[in-house]
């Protein structure tokens, strides 16, 4: 009998229900000489790559339904010695058992943990994700304001300094532009309990180098102003305090265009107003809500830019007056602005605003009040307000849920802060740093996890 016939005997033995339990063997022994015997001609010849693979299909569906040693007859056809320990146990009936599945990960909590300090304590300073995850955090201060700026790198957990600022500045605004550099704007070089110095200047970082450049000056010196950049690549710059008591809020508005590194007044305001909140919509308006008035008393006023036209319109009021208060942008549009103070004192209210009617709708209460805090959209959608709480910044951390419109506790931060910043970090942890808290400043940092069972 020829080599071929032997193997299609050998095949049809191995097939057959009642195959004797030496048959995957001996068809094993045969496909293997056949494969070495055989030379590379002929589409009907079992040579090369293809024949191995066909060979090697054959033996393991015989090994199952024999119930041999699988990793044996697979490593043989490889070229390898057989593992003794790797075996396939025999099976009750001719049908594979089905594969076991995989349990899930479990979920993890919520929680806070401490990163590397930075190297100056400071508060009212500003805090930016650079386009390669690092955050970059600019001047602020407290009885003594910087000029220092210093780098996170969320992969080590550490700080390392980086080139200063031209001159101290607190209450400013950081913008990250469309070619990764950073724009700083405005802000005080003096601020007391009765007065502030405004600054007109404004100058821009480099990831690249580390350093700091001097651009244009504003048309107007401004702090406690807000900076938003609109799709076109220019910064809307609107409000603010000027120099003077602190209370001289401002209507004024103006863009900055990167390209030319000028700024140039726009329009103003509806209202004149400082400390407010201002959000980029989807549409590209932007939305200006809340704020002190310049005689001083919160604000329940909101306006809308328009970029295409340059110009400003009232939209509907606010429930309630906020100045000092956080807003964030939500996935379905709206914008949930909270906390803050009122004429009645700090704030645990929110509301909602829809930007496709035009009207605000109070949202649940918060657990606790919150002034001096932050807003982070999560990667999930959810927002974690952190800081500003009573009692030295401890009102109790919390995510607010927009799909149920509800509000959760969640661990409390390690340090009890206000006038911190909080940055939503590449891989969704939210670095918190810096701030004010009995007796003084910090120069703490530390990391939120959602977890993966928090929702």
């Amino acid at each position: 009998m020829n080599t071929e016939d032997r193997f299609d005997d050998l095949l049809t033995e191995g097939l057959r229900a009642d195959a004797p339990r030496e048959a995957p063997s001996r068809l094993l022994d045969a496909t293997m000489n056949r494969i070495a015997d055989t030379p590379q001609r002929g589409s009907r010849r079992l040579g090369g790559p293809a024949g191995r693979l066909l060979a090697a299909a054959a033996v393991v569906l015989l090994a199952v339904l024999a119930g041999t040693q699988l990793a044996g007859l697979i490593g043989r056809l490889a070229g390898t010695s057989p593992s003794p320990s790797a075996t396939v146990a025999p099976s009750a009936s001719a049908t594979p058992s089905s594969p076991t599945p995989s349990a899930s990960s479990p979920a993890t909590a919520a929680a806070w943990t401490t990163t590397g300090k930075m190297i100056e304590a400071r508060s009212g300073h500003t805090a930016t994700l650079l386009r390669d995850g690092r955050v970059l955090v600019a001047a602020g201060g407290g009885s003594v304001l910087l000029a220092s700026a210093e780098l996170y790198d969320p992969v080590s957990g550490s700080w390392t300094a980086t080139g200063s600022l031209h001159g101290v500045r607190i209450l400013h605004t950081a913008t990250l532009l469309p070619d990764g550099k950073v724009l700083l704007a405005g802000g005080a070089d003096v601020i007391g309990e009765t007065s502030v110095n405004a600054l007109v200047t404004a100058e821009l970082y480099d990831p690249s180098t580390g350093t700091w450049t001097a651009t244009g000056n504003m048309t107007r010196a401004r702090a406690r102003h807000t900076a938003t950049l609109l799709p076109n690549g220019k910064v809307l710059v609107v409000g603010g305090s000027g120099s003077g008591s602190g209370t001289d809020s401002l209507a004024s508005a103006e863009l900055y265009d990167p390209s030319t590194g000028t700024w140039t007044a726009i329009g103003n305001m509806v209202d004149a107003r400082s400390g407010q909140t201002a959000t980029l919509l989807p549409d590209g308006r932007v939305l200006v809500a809340g704020g002190n008035s310049s005689s001083g008393p919160q604000l329940a006023s909101a306006e809308l830019y328009d970029p295409g036209t340059g110009s400003w319109t009232a939209t509907g009021k606010m429930v309630g007056d906020h100045a000092g208060h956080m807003a964030t942008l939500l996935r379905d549009g709206r914008v949930l602005v909270l906390g803050g103070s009122s004429a009645n004192g700090p704030e645990a209210t929110a509301e909602l605003y829809d930007p496709r009617t035009g009207s605000w709708a109070a949202a649940a209460t918060m657990n606790g009040e919150h002034v001096g805090g932050t807003a982070t959209l999560l990667k999930d959608g959810s927002v974690l307000v952190a800081g500003g709480g009573s009692g030295g910044g401890r009102g109790g951390e919390e995510v607010y849920d927009p799909s149920s419109g509800t509000w959760r506790a969640t661990p409390n931060m390690l340090e009890a802060s206000t006038d911190l910043t909080a940055t939503l970090l590449l891989d969704g942890k939210v670095l918190v740093a810096g701030g004010g808290s009995p007796p003084g400043l910090l120069a703490t940092a530390e990391l939120y996890d959602p977890g993966s069972g928090s929702r």
